[in-house]
């Protein structure tokens, strides 16, 4: 007996929905050989397919109103791929309204309004998938709730934006300013005409409460998450650190801690032999600390059509087998079904820190900043000085490493320190994350 077709619909053909509907078209046949599900693309809905056109697809698979779409019973499955939070949540919640399982790429959307959305997949007795969220092509959500059920995540650190560390590769590596990276990144498509989502760090903090949600199995409060971007990062500090043995990432970072969770997203020192310090350019990596494994690490093209489409296909053939729906119905780590996370205060991170200070160069002015730092229990690692290359300047950076501190003292120190009659500007600081100890 001939199986039923498993209809698809793509909405949006854009550089990732052009991609996905290409995959379906050219691999129908392997993709049978190889799930034994004879998946079909149905629609791509859209009101431009001049992308479509210019890859060759089908002019019959061309559909402008999506209401046909809906009502079309042999479509099993809709793909939203338009982005944003206004059409694309619209699109999501009639197709979970209709009964057809729903794939999306959309981080924004599901950090923003996963909690009114994940219920209604629930009450229609469909799956909501989203593999392509977070990493582009990187199988990072099967790994949280498949690969590594065994563990209790110890900690997750994320490079989950391209466009950052792209901008960042560049500035460690080449001493290049981030305007004039940032330039270079938008000139080649690396970079949107409006990056703000990208360098404030707002993207990767989406992809972190997806994460973290799904490694703690605790609904995560995207707006608990502190954020800082790259976009005021001084090349400066990128220089100095890469001097004291450091690379600069923007990372996600989630750390199980004894009373709660700790979640951030910022600009951070890692030493240059840390597992992540050698992803460059556009590529993004994951590294998980599992109880049981110890360090895992999933490493990728973190963007583009072609990636992304590897993650939405195998959405839409879990949806289609049946294990999308089974593992969205019986796990217990969705947030629509967990407990919310406590997600603790920044303040209470304990780290290590680098602080760099502009102070005159006088007799006297170490001393002060020593002092102010032992007031807050604060041990120097290191310090780092240069004479200034001009003789007649007055002002000088001093680099300090910090051992382990807490935010919140750090933080009251460096208020202190700017106070100093010798101090000018504000102080800098970046977390420095040594590498996560392994408990197995």
């Amino acid at each position: 007996m001939e199986k039923q077709k498993f209809g698809v619909a793509v909405i949006g053909c854009g550089t990732v929905g052009t991609a996905v509907a290409s995959a379906l078209v050219r691999d129908e046949g392997y993709l049978f050989e190889k799930t034994g599900v004879p998946l079909t693309l149905t629609s791509i809905v859209d009101i431009d397919f001049s992308r479509a056109r210019a890859a060759g697809l089908p002019e019959a698979l061309f559909e402008k109103d999506f209401q046909k779409v809906l009502d079309d019973k042999s479509i099993k499955l809709i793909v939203e791929l338009v982005g944003g939070t206004g059409f694309a949540k619209d699109v999501i919640k009639k197709t979970l309204a209709a009964g057809k399982h729903a794939v999306t790429a959309n981080k924004a959307l599901l950090a923003h309004h996963g909690g009114e959305l994940y219920p209604l997949a629930r009450k229609n007795g469909v799956a909501l998938a989203f593999e392509a969220s977070c990493g582009g092509g990187i199988p990072i959500i099967r790994a949280l709730y498949d690969g590594l059920i065994a563990n209790r995540i110890d900690a997750l650190f994320g490079i989950l934006n391209g466009t950052c560390n792209y901008i960042l590769t560049e500035m460690t590596q080449k001493g290049r300013s981030y305007q004039d990276v940032l330039a270079q990144a938008q000139r080649d498509g690396l970079a949107e005409a409006d990056p703000t989502l990208d360098v404030s760090g707002m993207d990767t903090a989406h992809k972190l409460a997806i994460l973290g949600s799904l490694a703690y199995g605790r609904r995560v409060d995207l707006e608990k998450i502190p954020v800082e971007g790259i976009d005021t990062l001084d090349s400066a500090d990128v220089a100095f650190g890469r001097e004291l043995g450091y690379t600069v990432k923007l990372l996600g970072v989630a750390v199980r801690m004894e009373n709660g969770i700790s979640l951030r997203v910022r600009p951070t020192f890692i030493a240059q032999d840390h597992p992540l310090a050698w992803v460059s350019g556009p590529f993004n990596a994951v590294s998980v600390y599992g109880s049981v494994v110890g360090h895992t690490m999933y490493y990728g093209r973190g963007a583009g059509g072609s990636a992304t489409s590897s993650a939405v296909v195998a959405d839409i053939v879990s949806c289609a087998l049946g294990t999308a729906d089974a593992v969205f119905r019986n796990l217990k780590i969705w947030p629509d079904v967990s407990e919310a996370a406590v997600q603790l205060p920044i303040q209470d991170i304990v780290s290590r820190y680098y602080l760099r200070l502009m102070v005159e160069d006088k007799p006297g002015v170490f001393a002060a900043l020593a002092a102010i730092l032992g007031k807050y229990s604060i041990s120097i690692s290191s310090v780092l000085q240069k004479e200034p290359q001009d003789e007649s300047a007055s002002i000088v950076p001093v680099v300090i490493t910090t051992h382990r501190a807490k935010e919140g003292d750090v933080a009251k120190a460096l208020e202190e320190i700017d106070r100093l009659e010798t101090t000018r500007g504000t102080g800098v600081c970046i977390n420095i994350l040594d590498e996560h100890e392994e408990t197995i």
